[in-house]
């Protein structure tokens, strides 16, 4: 399945800049090509990026098995790979998520 040229089968790459240790966890909006997300956990023993994990695939819709960290373990720069999404429609999520906040 194809759209636009995006396969479900290769997975989606998403940039995300992550500020740990905030208040509560949730997608903030774009910065530049990036998504900037809010996680409430702790950067320490990988706990942060189990959240960001689980905030994504529950914001995004998908098990959370489809989604993993694939870049940036250890900085709040990271690449984001995310399976059974097309680009469109992981766009459109996390605007929908973006604004149901505001």
């Amino acid at each position: 399945m194809s759209v636009r040229g995006t396969s479900v089968e290769t997975p989606l790459r998403l940039p995300v800049r992550v500020v740990p240790g905030a208040r509560r966890s949730e997608v903030v909006g774009r910065l530049g090509e990036a998504w900037k997300v809010r996680i409430a956990a702790p950067p320490e023993r990988g706990r942060a990026n189990e959240e960001l994990v689980t905030l994504l695939a529950r914001t995004l819709r998908v098990p959370r098995s489809s989604v993993r960290v694939a870049r940036g373990h250890t900085t709040g720069q990271k690449l984001v790979e995310v399976q059974r999404l097309t680009r469109e429609e992981a766009e459109r999520r996390l605007v929908s998520a973006r604004e149901e906040r505001a």
